[in-house]
Order: C-alpha cells, then structure tokens, then sequence
C-alpha cells in the first residue's frame, strides 16, 4: 500500500502544473529572444516607421533595455490596443509596452511594478480653444468625442461624458485625426500624448482644464500565470528605477512624470 500511495503520489506531482510548465522567463532565455507587443502609434512611447518597420521611442529603448540584460535579442510584435490584452494571453509575445494600469485588463493579464505616472487632457481644434474651459463643457449631446477602440481613453470618454455623442474608431485611425477632419470637437489622451500632438499639428490645442483627469501609472503586461517572469521583470524595474534609467530615458524623449 505504501508504495502504491509513493507511486500515485509522484503521478499527481508529475502532473502538478507548476512541475509540468517552464517559466516564460526560461523560454526567453532558451530562445535568445524577447517578443514585445507595441502599437507603433504612441508618440513618443512607440512609434514604427513603415518605411522599415521599425520602431523607435520611449517604450524600444526600455524593451531594448531589458533584452541586453537578459542577453537575448528583441522581437517587435505589431499589435493594435482592442488586441493587447489577447496578444499576451494567446501567446503572440512575451511582454508589451507601456500600457495604462487598468483593472480590467488585469484580469486577465499581469502587471509589472509602474515606472512612470500620467494623466489625462481633452485635445480640440485650435480653433475652438476659447468655447472651453472644463471639462463639464463637454458633457453636451451636441459635443462629438472621438476614441479610438480598445484604449482606456474609450472608457474614460463614456464615463466622463454621457450626454455627448461617443465616436469610436479602429485602429490604425486614430481619434485625433477625427479632429483635425472636424468630424469631433475633442478627445481625451494622456499629457505626455498631448504634448506631442499641438506639437506636431498646430492646429490643435490642450484645453487648460483646472486639473488632468484620472492619474495613471505606467507597467508592462505579461502573462498574468507566471509568477517567475512577473517578479524577474519586477525586479529589473526597482534596478532601473534605483539606477536613474527610466528618469534618463523619460528626459531623453522629453516626457515629465506626475
């Protein structure tokens, strides 16, 4: 009987998923490559090049980072934000970029400690800066907000404002080029975006609200069953946080974290 009991007892743990699964962080490390999701259209996180497909920006100098300390090389997997979350449970990569803590997707998908904190501003046509002062001043039917699908801003949108009318567009469209075609009279993005956007079209401009909304920290996703990995990236991001990286690289690409 004992030794029915041994042998039984090493079939259950020979089928224990923590004995049968590898970490995420030994595959990597196995393979000599880290997959990163990215949307490409984040400026400055992540932006691609089409001429090359090639990305450049906040988020590929921190992945880059994080692959030359691992001693693998780094894979750029093109994703867009409705597909983020699915891209890391279904496997596509390894880990993404920069993306704004939020609690649904954290249930379905890991977090990594924040590095950075943002808020959010609505963004019109310049034209129109001197109608609005508050953000109460978009909360009307007859206001047009545009966001684009799967982010965060498309739920903040909803939330801030009932009464307007909600235009949700995919990606690769974006909801600023809503307003710079005049179909909506504002979206909402984070201030590191905004400051990017009126730089590079002059005709749009950030409302001067009396305080951003909903300050957000910044993480990467990853596989929400894979504590190993988890507390590997975990504690790559106290390091670099401790080393100055993240700060250096924030000033590099102009940004200020809250």
């Amino acid at each position: 009987m004992k030794k029915l009991l041994l042998a039984l007892g090493l079939s259950i743990l020979s089928l224990s998923p923590a004995m049968a699964e590898t970490s995420r962080l030994q595959e990597i490390l196995n393979k000599g490559v880290l997959r990163v999701g990215t949307t490409g259209d984040w400026n400055p996180m992540t932006m691609k090049n089409p001429a090359d497909n090639s990305y450049r920006g906040f988020d590929i100098d921190v992945t880059t980072e994080l692959a030359k300390d691992l001693g693998v090389k780094v894979e750029y997997v093109a994703t867009d934000w409705k597909t983020l979350v699915n891209g890391i449970t279904a496997n596509k990569y390894d880990i993404t970029g920069s993306a704004s803590l939020n609690m649904s997707r954290a249930k379905v998908a890991g977090y990594s400690q924040p590095y950075f904190y943002l808020a959010f501003v609505p963004v019109v046509p310049k034209k129109d800066l001197d109608k609005y002062s508050d953000w109460t001043d978009f909360n009307k039917p007859d206001i047009k907000v545009a966001a684009t699908l799967g982010t965060v801003q498309e739920k903040m949108v909803k939330e801030f404002f009932p009464e307007a009318q909600h235009i949700v567009i995919e990606a690769p469209a974006r909801d600023f080029q809503e307003l710079l075609a005049r179909r909506a009279n504002v979206s909402v993005t984070s201030n590191v975006e905004a400051a990017t956007l009126v730089e590079k079209f002059k005709q749009l401009a950030v409302v001067p609200v009396a305080e951003p909304k909903n300050p957000t920290p910044i993480s990467m996703l990853l596989p929400q069953n894979d504590q190993v990995w988890i507390n590997y990236v975990n504690h790559w991001v106290e390091l670099k946080t401790t080393q100055g990286f993240f700060d250096k690289t924030a000033k590099k690409w102009g940004l200020t974290s809250l």
